[in-house]
């Protein structure tokens, strides 16, 4: 088709003017787009005894005492006591009124500067867009809403008798299934308070909740649909000390299997490129080693920071909200990024504004500051006061460097068991087909502590250790994994010449045993390479008992002697070669 030239030329201005006219909103959407970065997003896990996410028993308020006919709260004095409102959220919209000038008590003293009131209310509670009375208060007029969220009110309820809760769980030598839990089970709920409280953590990045190895449960079970956590489906009825481990009057401790859990949670997240990093919320003795382990396990260039607490929430001034934020912070400030991008720290611990080596943190005292770095050498990264801000950069391998990290560990490995004095070596499958690391992986690692005043007559005896003896029997028996290490003094991890011969019996019997200083040994445990043992360089005895477990994973039993009380040289031989295995792990992790 032919059309003339000024037809052509108008056609073609006009409907560049209309097509121009049609994309430039969408040009201005896809600039501002372009200039708007994507929020950041951070996954939560909670860990077991926590008590970062424990809260003080609910007590029954006194205005419920008032409603119910109940006796009201007093002091010792006499004195009605101030109720301590909780937050809960409303069912239906409610309109209060607030006093002017109350929020702080020099409001008042410059009233001349804000804004009018919305209206008054009299003596009677009667309010008026307009003032009657001097003695009329001004007041706002406020609307709250249930999708407000949060609101601290009086906490209301009672126990099912009719009586009032006044601080207890519940009645005493009642089963754990007519207690109140304590635990929170995901951190939602404390983001959501913290939240509230003025932490502006949902102003800094999104948040996923995982229950990795939480500390409160679903006795009853939850639909989907009421999940505040990641997970699919119904969550079924959970049960204490299989599905949620916390302390207190119905204590069920964390068992070794959940070790493998922790990671599998912590590594699916971190690899599925939805994060910023990730944070740890577990009890105040515990998360020393956790965060280690992670720090050792979990294949991510990203960072992982854990937090803990030394007060419920719900004491004054509860510590482990302030962790939370700065582990935030210290998340979102990418201080923990070396040139390439990729976390140069390892797993941390944000604590107390101090940014802690995994390795070396270790709880010293149960206050808030309590913990302290281990080892002689470092353990302290830097700071959150001033920063967050780096002053030393470890020369450790942890996370996407570490040489045992469950991407490097083996499918399976051969274990070792003796039974009737007759050896065999089973199949221990470490990961199943998604790369996931199995909970009967899991080593069994015994720690030994030593003495050096036990020898009675001066000659050591291998035969009158009857508890390492014991352990030796029981690892080979029912453990195809097993490991021990042994605490000896410093600087050296002396043990007495008796349980140096029974750990030596061990090693015969292909059984790995490290060797460490007792308590926060300030140095390096030498290495000496005519001993039988892995020097356990200056790690605590629970962290080179964790980095034993992984080492097993990966490096598997000691070549065994077939005579373990008269070996060869040759078998000897290729112990230590194994032993170097070990060895290099130890001065490098």
């Amino acid at each position: 088709m032919t059309l003339s030239a000024p037809a052509t030329w108008d056609g073609f201005v006009r409907r560049g003017l209309l097509l121009s006219a049609a994309l430039a909103p969408i040009l201005v959407n896809i600039a501002a787009a372009q200039t708007i970065p994507v929020k950041p997003r951070i996954a939560v896990f909670s860990g077991p005894t926590a008590t970062i996410q424990n809260n003080k028993p609910l007590i029954t308020s006194n205005k419920a005492r008032e409603k119910y006919g109940l006796p009201l709260r007093k002091d010792p004095w006499g004195h009605v006591t101030t109720d301590w409102p909780r937050y809960q959220r409303l069912a239906a919209p409610v309109t209060v009124y607030i006093e002017m000038y109350t929020a702080h008590p020099l409001e008042a003293d410059v009233k001349e500067i804000y804004a009018p009131p919305d209206g008054y209310v009299n003596a009677k509670g009667e309010f008026s867009k307009t003032r009657k009375s001097p003695a009329d208060k001004p007041v706002y007029e406020v609307t709250l809403k249930p999708e407000d969220g949060l609101y601290a009110l009086p906490y209301m309820g009672r126990q099912a008798n009719g009586q009032a809760w006044e601080g207890q769980a519940t009645r005493p030598g009642a089963p754990f299934a007519e207690a109140r839990q304590t635990f929170v089970p995901d951190a939602s709920r404390i983001f959501e308070e913290i939240e509230r409280n003025g932490g502006e953590v949902y102003q800094k990045a999104d948040y996923d909740f995982y229950r990795a190895v939480p500390a409160g449960g679903y006795t009853k079970g939850l639909p989907h649909a009421r999940r505040t956590d990641v997970g699919e489906g119904d969550i079924p009825p959970e049960k204490l000390g299989e599905d949620f481990f916390s302390y207190g009057p119905y204590a069920a401790m964390q068992v070794r299997s959940k070790l493998a859990r922790s990671v599998n949670f912590v590594q699916k997240a971190l690899a599925s490129g939805k994060y910023a990093g990730a944070l740890w919320l577990e009890g105040s003795p515990s998360v020393e080693d956790s965060a280690y382990w992670l720090g050792l396990l979990v294949d991510t260039p990203l960072p992982i920071a854990a937090n803990s607490a030394h007060r419920n929430r719900g004491e004054i001034s509860p510590d482990g909200d302030g962790n939370i934020v700065q582990s935030v912070n210290y998340i979102l400030s990418k201080v923990w990024a070396g040139e390439n991008g990729k976390n140069q720290l390892g797993a941390v611990m944000v604590q107390d504004e101090i940014i802690y080596s995994g390795r070396e943190v270790q709880k010293a005292d149960a206050h808030p500051g309590g913990y302290v770095a281990t080892g002689g050498y470092g353990g302290i990264f830097g700071s959150m006061t001033a920063g967050p801000y780096v002053v030393d950069i470890p020369t450790r391998k942890h996370t996407w460097k570490s040489e045992v990290r469950v991407t490097q560990l083996p499918a399976r490995i051969d274990g070792l068991i003796r039974r009737n004095g007759v050896f065999t070596t089973p199949s221990v499958d470490i990961k199943n087909a998604a790369g996931e690391l199995l909970p009967t992986a899991i080593p069994k690692v015994a720690m030994l502590q030593g003495d050096i005043w036990t020898d009675e007559d001066g000659v050591p005896d291998r035969a009158s250790e009857k508890g390492i003896n014991a352990t030796i029997d029981m690892l080979l028996a029912d453990y195809p994994l097993a490991g021990i290490v042994g605490e000896g003094l410093a600087p050296y991890s002396n043990m007495s010449g008796s349980q140096d011969k029974a750990l030596e019996y061990a090693v015969l019997n292909g059984i790995p045993v490290v060797k460490t200083s007792r308590g926060d040994a300030r140095g390096l445990v030498r290495v000496n390479p005519a001993n039988l043992f892995i020097e356990g360089n200056n790690l605590t005895t629970t962290k080179a008992r964790l980095l034993l477990t992984a080492a097993i994973m990966k490096l598997g039993p000691f070549p065994h002697a077939a005579d373990p009380t008269h070996p060869t040289q040759a078998e000897t031989d290729a112990i230590k070669k194994k032993i170097e295995l070990y060895q290099e792990i130890f001065e490098t992790h």
